[in-house]
């Protein structure tokens, strides 16, 4: 929920406070993810969707909100609901350094390579 009040213009972005602080135990981490109403219908969104909060910090948890909606303002009262907090288990990864990588289905085809069909078939 908003600690502070924030009127978001059309097309801006703002840095609002929670006024909650976590500690998360070692091994997890914490999603901050957008709430769906306020995107269907103000536009509402999270810049950096989903914003990760690591099992180290301590401090105030704040969410950088973004109104797409080109035309109307949105104002941000404190308490109103604006984001969702996912607490889930992460594995660390261990990078080993190689001289190439093993083929796969998919390969190297970024952007838009997947979901096409060639001769037919679902790519």
């Amino acid at each position: 929920m908003a600690a502070e009040a924030v009127r978001l213009e059309p097309g801006r972005r703002a840095l609002v406070g929670t006024g909650v602080r976590i500690a998360l135990p070692e091994g997890f981490a914490a999603f901050v993810v957008p709430r769906s109403g306020l995107a269907t219908k103000h536009g509402i969104t999270i810049v950096n969707s989903p914003g990760t909060v690591d099992a180290g910090y301590r401090g105030e948890l704040k969410v950088t909100l973004l109104n797409t909606d080109l035309d109307e303002a949105y104002d941000i009262a404190v308490g109103d609901r604006i984001a969702q907090l996912i607490v889930m288990p992460v594995t660390r990864a261990q990078f080993i350094p190689v001289e190439a990588l093993p083929e796969s289905v998919r390969g190297d085809g970024g952007f838009g390579s997947t979901g096409i069909k060639k001769d037919g078939i679902l790519a």
